[in-house]
């Protein structure tokens, strides 16, 4: 019996050593080198980014293959990922945590297969997938082997999409081949001063074309939340980032059948807000602030903005409305007057796509002169791009609101959620113009022989411009067709938009038989 027990005890002894080992396999000297950098190391993130002590870990004992070319002398225990799952406020969720002490975070042939595992779990349990990047990339000295690794995590990205949420954290390098994977996911967020995305580096970059850049100005946290949209989020150090993940984890769903998580509101549903009702300038040209408008609407005036530095003339955030996640749609009139171009399209379109795959109704708030005119924006695709944003919207079959809060000009009307194109409520504001273009605009097309003969054309123009204005600037005309469903207070508008939304949360629509649609891309 004692040996017995002796075997057990020296068993278990066996186990916490080996436990030991793979919690800390990277080098000291790549640790204290992480932690110079005010890094964490990658346990550490994933306990922090779960509910305390939730983290089940997987394959904490896998090991590269012997195999590896100059590298039988080093075989660490997990190798450079750590896997596995936990929660995130009590709900389940899966996990990978680039390891950047243990061979730079670079990618083997068991670390892609570590990371595939708990994607095809994710899949298969109906999970959200959370993936923490800092690797230097492919691993030399396995070949093409690593190289087939990232295509495997790639395709399970792409078969993951839409299915379940997947969210990428880049907390260091992420560089080459291994950009495309945070590509393909739903929500990419990036640390200041210490996360990097690049298809090539400065120096590669210099050789080709000459051009000498730094890693901050060509891919760092700054260049992909302003000028690319690669970054949905940034954050200013890695617990914020992590935090950010958090928040924006609970207005995503488990997956795409099951609906997005409801949160008992504090705020009282019939709340009106008489601010509202002087929001809009007197001026027509004069802007405002589109978000003061959301935030007096939603819940406890709280919401997520996603794309916040990106295509700033139209704002897309998540909120709730009485308790339930809503993805918001507005045009922002204090940055291009709100018009639509190239980047607000594309980013619209993503949004309004996301939140359709994950069952997350739509809320958009309209205030919108029209596109963008100009060469650049012409010969830069604005006919195809806008297109993205118009396709977006129809193709959503969640429940979708929309306010007119003042502009509806033209085609733009058509795109920004109208009843055209299936939208369930459209209400207006008294401030709104609904119409074909601007007065003034309208008027020197429509009349301008008149003008032209006029005695003095500029009174007869602001007799004409007052005359269309009356007639059609003004939301009633749209109302008597049914193209508006009521024209509201200002101040009632979050307990309207409940009301309708509550209403409209047993959708049901049908797709139509075809294996995808061809969004033009």
């Amino acid at each position: 019996m004692a040996t017995e027990a002796d075997s057990t005890g020296t068993k278990l002894r066996q186990l916490a050593e080996l436990r030991e080992q793979a919690r800390h396999a990277g080098s000291e000297r790549a640790v204290a080198r992480q932690r110079e950098q005010g890094k964490l190391l990658a346990r550490e993130r994933v306990e922090k980014l779960l509910d305390p002590g939730s983290f089940f870990e997987l394959d904490r004992y896998v090991r590269h293959r012997e195999s590896s070319f100059g590298m039988l002398e080093r075989r660490p225990y997990g190798d450079a990922v750590v896997t596995g799952y936990g929660t995130i406020f009590g709900r389940k969720v899966f996990v990978f945590s680039q390891d950047f002490t243990v061979f730079g975070g670079s990618l083997s042939e068991v670390f892609a297969e570590k990371i595939c595992k708990v994607m095809d779990l994710a899949a298969k349990f109906g999970c959200p997938l959370i993936g923490i990047n800092d690797s230097g990339g492919a691993r030399i000295q396995e070949g093409v082997v690593s190289l087939a690794g990232y295509a495997e995590i790639f395709w399970r990205n792409v078969q993951c999409s839409g299915v379940i949420p997947q969210i990428s954290l880049i907390m260091g390098p992420c560089a080459g081949g291994a950009v495309y994977s945070p590509a393909m996911t739903d929500f990419v967020l990036m640390v200041e001063g210490s996360s990097y995305m690049f298809i090539t580096g400065p120096d590669v970059v210099k050789t080709v074309t000459g051009e000498e850049v730094t890693f901050e100005e060509l891919g760092g946290a700054a260049t992909h939340a302003a000028k690319s949209g690669v970054a949905h989020f940034i954050s200013p150090g890695e617990e914020a980032c992590l935090e950010d993940a958090r928040y924006l984890f609970s207005f995503l769903p488990q997956n795409n059948v099951d609906p997005p998580p409801y949160a008992e509101p504090a705020d009282p549903k019939g709340r009106e807000d008489a601010e509202l009702d002087s929001v809009i300038p007197d001026d027509p040209a004069k802007p405002y602030d589109i978000k003061s408008v959301i935030s007096r609407v939603v819940d406890d005036g709280d919401f997520l903005e996603v794309h916040e530095r990106w295509a700033e003339n139209i704002v897309c955030v998540f909120a709730r409305l009485n308790g339930y996640p809503v993805g918001v749609v507005g045009n922002q009139p204090r940055a291009l007057a709100g018009v639509l171009d190239i980047d607000s399209a594309t980013k619209a379109a993503r949004f309004v796509r996301t939140c359709d795959a994950f069952n997350i109704p739509l809320v958009t708030f309209v205030d919108v002169p029209g596109f963008l005119p100009g060469t650049a924006q012409e010969w830069g695709g604005i006919i195809r791009h806008g297109a993205k944003l118009l396709y977006a919207y129809c193709e959503a079959t969640v429940p979708k609101l929309a306010v007119i809060t003042r502009k509806a000009y033209g085609g733009a009307y058509d795109v920004m959620s109208s009843k055209h194109i299936r939208a369930d409520f459209n209400f207006a504001w008294p401030t709104a113009e609904v119409a074909v273009m601007g007065p003034e605009g309208a008027v020197n097309i429509v009349f301008r022989k008149q003008l032209e003969e006029a005695q003095d054309p500029e009174m007869r123009r602001a007799e004409l411009i007052e005359e269309y204005r009356s007639q059609f600037a003004n939301p009633y005309t749209a109302a008597e067709r049914g193209y508006v469903d009521d024209v509201i207070e200002p101040r009632r508008t979050r307990p309207v938009l409940i009301d309708a939304l509550e209403t409209a949360l047993t959708k049901r629509e049908r797709r139509p038989p075809r294996k995808h649609g061809n969004i033009p891309l």
